[in-house]
């Protein structure tokens, strides 16, 4: 085997897949694994399918929903397998690594969430028969694939200033203060070029399936057999949404939707949605809480590799914990041009103001504790909060935040056309599949 961008090259043919066992008198050859979906000049293995399905059911068994027999589920699995080799591949060639203290961090943070420390959580995946290196590799993809969608989606976005403009004098951005949703959705996917004709026929099939539910039938286990969203295998749950921070389309048909009911099929880009809305909470203005942070930007490049850079924020950060000036060392080392004059300083937070991994480190280090070197589209970083308080809503907080839902909800919007064109572009050819 040859490794290609940190992954198993896997442009072999099928007679790699063979092996021949000798028995006394014949030879008989014993299929150890075989090829169900090439995807460029990568392949999906028929190992990897059940390797998946086993664990898709399980969680579907966890969740107390009903699963679909496997010849309706495989489809939906594939689907998946093949849309994330797409986007492991478009990683691995830009260039996108996960560090291992990025992931450990992103460990804490899992193990931080189920009450327990990293050592215990690890020891919990073990008693239940799962493989802390299996687990590792599992969460380094699913950060691969975050960044991947992160840098192909959010350059597709521009708001234009009459844009936010318009929508802080609209009845849309008065939603700003608006209520948390907890939703699902089916989504009845609408290939690009469809004639009217099969469009019509597509909104029938999603009528229907409103019928159904209509009738009783269980929204998380028809989402499972019949949607075409990345959230299909989780039963087609989005999760707790600010109500502003959906696509505008949802928020028509979710506003004013009852607790427990369905919405007739909504059209977007991507094709037909059904949302059922779980549950509704808040609504109030609330404080903001705002931190004061200073930071150094180092950014690798042609002499400079990953690893070195990291390190060498390592060092600038013992340097600071050791009583040298923040200040001093990010006017010497910071390559953020905009700051380093200012001793790194980035002045008071705001909503939406800074990358999501600013605010998140921002948010999770005490008070003048200088964070590990974490990355963001500009570079890697090390960050420091001097000061926090809270703060009402302002016309430029507003604005900030209404800037920041705008690019969430198209967001949300183009991540769906995104991958739908990159599975377009690329060439996939399906081999049959059976039951497993």
């Amino acid at each position: 085997m040859v490794m290609k961008n940190g992954t198993t090259f896997r442009r072999i043919t099928l007679g790699c897949w063979l092996t021949l066992v000798t028995v006394p008198g014949f030879a008989e050859v014993e299929i150890l694994d075989r090829v169900i979906a090439i995807v460029d000049q990568d392949v999906v293995l028929q190992s990897e399918l059940q390797d998946r399905m086993t664990s898709v059911y399980a969680q579907i068994a966890q969740s107390g929903t009903q699963a679909p027999p496997p010849d309706v589920l495989q489809p939906q699995v594939l689907e998946r397998l093949i849309s994330e080799r797409l986007q492991l591949n478009m990683g691995y060639n830009a260039g996108v690594r996960i560090t291992d203290a990025e992931l450990n961090e992103a460990l804490e943070r899992i193990a931080a969430n189920s009450g327990l420390s990293t050592i215990d959580y690890l020891k919990a995946i073990q008693q239940d028969g799962a493989s802390p290196r299996d687990l590792r590799e599992q969460v380094r993809r699913e950060m691969i694939l975050g960044r991947v969608q992160q840098g192909n989606v959010m350059r597709r976005i521009r708001i234009s200033p009459r844009e936010l403009d318009n929508f802080l004098e609209s009845e849309e951005g008065r939603f700003l203060t608006s209520p948390d949703v907890n939703i699902g959705q089916i989504l009845i996917a609408v290939p690009s070029n469809t004639d009217p004709e099969s469009t019509a026929v597509i909104l029938k099939k999603a009528a229907n399936l409103r019928d159904r539910l209509e009738q009783g039938e269980n929204f998380k286990e028809l989402a499972i057999a019949f949607s075409a969203d990345q959230t299909a295998l989780e039963g087609g749950d989005l999760g707790w949404r600010n109500l502003a921070q959906l696509p505008s389309v949802f928020i028509a048909a979710v506003k004013d939707l009852e607790v427990g009911a369905i919405s007739s099929p909504v059209r977007s880009d991507a094709g037909y949605h059904l949302l059922k809305l779980y549950e509704r909470r808040g609504g109030e203005q609330q404080l903001i809480e705002q931190h004061f942070a200073r930071h150094i930007l180092l950014s690798p490049n042609q002499i400079r590799d990953t690893d070195s850079t990291v390190d060498s924020l390592e060092a600038l950060r013992k340097r600071i914990q050791d009583g040298e000036e923040f200040s001093q060392l990010a006017k010497e080392y910071s390559e953020d041009a905009g700051s380093a004059l200012n001793g790194g300083e980035l002045g008071w937070s705001t909503p939406g103001l800074f990358v999501p991994e600013f605010e998140q480190t921002m948010a999770a280090i005490a008070l003048n504790e200088v964070s590990r070197p974490f990355a963001s589209q500009f570079g890697w970083h090390i960050l420091q909060v001097t000061e926090r308080r809270q703060q009402d809503f302002s016309d430029d907080i507003m604005r900030n935040r209404a800037e920041n839902l705008l690019r969430q909800r198209k967001y949300q919007e183009e991540l769906q056309v995104w991958l739908q064109e990159i599975r377009d572009e690329a060439f996939i050819e399906i081999k049959s599949l059976s039951a497993s």
